[in-house]
């Protein structure tokens, strides 16, 4: 009876390891994926979120600037013409 005791534990042991180094191996490949990943990111050029807010500020403001002063050079235009 003890042998069989014996042989459920072993069983359960060899079990137990293979559910531990199936999670080992998971997590490394997850971990290496990931930085796989992180390595070919790595590479391209992302800019903040502050940065692209800053730039998108930028161009409305230049926008509003261009269509001021194409308002000021219709004007001048137009009092140019009616002389």
């Amino acid at each position: 009876m003890q042998s069989e005791n014996t042989l459920i534990a072993d069983l359960v042991k060899m079990a137990n390891s293979a559910a531990g180094t199936m999670a080992g191996m998971t997590r490394e490949a997850r971990e290496s994926a990931r930085e796989r990943f992180k390595e070919a990111l790595g590479g391209m050029d992302f800019v903040t979120r502050e940065e692209f807010d800053t730039v998108k500020l930028m161009a409305q403001k230049a926008r509003e600037e261009n269509e001021a002063l194409k308002a000021r050079l219709d004007e001048l235009e137009a009092k140019l013409a009616a002389k």
